[in-house]
């Protein structure tokens, strides 16, 4: 991570980013107009510091969503070095499912922020979706799903995700949806090689 100089930025300074980004999520999930201060407060910096890193509402609600799907990409590949294939597909399915719960409570403030901005790109799709990619060519590998599933087929399989009411359980939904999808995805693969 580099300071707004161009350098590194310092480690304590990182960790005060991370955390205010980490509180953010939280904090705007729950109410698109928490107040800034609250967010400092929360995270155990200063409103200096938060403003520091983000000048204004619009560039953390960004950098926060952002934030999220760049950790959610990169846990795809984190999860293929210590599981199997199919446990780590599994796995970050969990990770998708509460990723897309965040983001609907999320919603307002995304939908404010890009449109102060001009409309800035908020999908993330392609990072998820070469994500998803890697896991499937892991798994069509390993034989543990059946081949020829495609990352547009597993996004078709999973959009029963979207309907799900976050004011609900929507945890033990989106695990039963989840774990039906993973069984299909294995229902005739052709084993390990």
């Amino acid at each position: 991570m580099e300071s707004r100089n161009g350098g590194p930025q310092r480690l304590d300074a990182q960790r005060n980013r991370e955390r205010i980004l980490e509180v953010a999520l939280v904090e705007l999930a729950r109410s698109v107009d928490v107040p800034m201060s609250q967010i400092a407060k929360k995270a155990g910096v200063g409103q200096g510091t938060l403003y520091r890193n983000f000048p204004n509402r619009e560039a953390l609600v960004l950098e926060a969503y952002h934030h999220e799907v760049q950790q959610l990409t990169d846990s795809a590949a984190e999860l293929l070095k210590t599981s199997e294939p199919d446990q780590a597909l599994r796995a970050w399915m969990d990770r998708l499912a509460r990723f897309i719960m965040a983001k609907t409570g999320l919603a307002d403030a995304l939908r404010q922020a890009a449109s102060a901005t001009g409309g800035s790109e908020l999908s993330g799709y392609s990072l998820v979706h070469g994500s998803i990619e890697l896991l499937l060519n892991a798994n069509h590998e390993a034989g543990t799903i059946r081949p020829g599933v495609t990352a547009d087929d597993f996004l078709l399989a999973i959009a029963g995700i979207w309907q799900i009411d976050i004011r609900g359980d929507w945890h033990t939904m989106t695990t039963r949806l989840l774990d039906l999808v993973m069984d299909g995805l294995r229902a005739g693969a052709p084993g390990r090689h």
